[in-house]
């Protein structure tokens, strides 16, 4: 499991003394532990890991955002601390799929679904997010989905 490999980490970066993963590791562990609070009243979860994959694709964003604004405003230290996180972050991130192999993926959810048009967008976007959601950046994805039914 992810959360196993997550705490396994965390030790090591405690022995290893590194103080930068240690503390990004420790963020990770806040926001699963938010996550579980909030979903503790839906009921049981049903995949462990894609909730926590959920979590973690969901910092690699925020942080990715933040690089942006940070470099934006000519704060490059801030820039260069987040991508060290993300790099962290992404440690525990399965394989993301390449470019060809969503693009693969969203040709045979079209094929499958009989989608020919924007109208279908939301439908190929469902689809996809419950087939691939784990290994698929889905902000990345959409730009596709639009490029393909267009």
């Amino acid at each position: 499991m992810i959360r196993d490999d997550i705490k396994a980490a965390q030790i090591a970066a405690m022995k290893a003394g590194d103080k930068d993963a240690r503390a990004a590791i420790s963020l990770i562990q806040a926001a699963i532990k938010n996550r579980d609070i909030e979903v503790r009243t839906q009921g049981p979860v049903a995949d462990d890991d894609a909730l926590v994959v959920e979590v973690l694709q969901k910092m690699v964003k925020q942080r990715r955002e933040s690089i942006a604004m940070y470099e934006s405003g000519g704060r490059q230290e801030l820039a260069e601390a987040e991508k060290a996180e993300v790099a962290v972050i992404e440690r525990f991130l399965p394989a993301q799929m390449s470019d060809d192999e969503t693009r693969a993926a969203i040709e045979t959810i079209k094929a499958d679904l009989g989608a020919g048009g924007m109208k279908d967008m939301g439908r190929v976007m469902a689809e996809l997010k419950a087939r691939h959601a784990a290994n698929l950046d889905m902000s990345k994805a959409s730009g596709l989905v639009k490029a393909a039914l267009s």
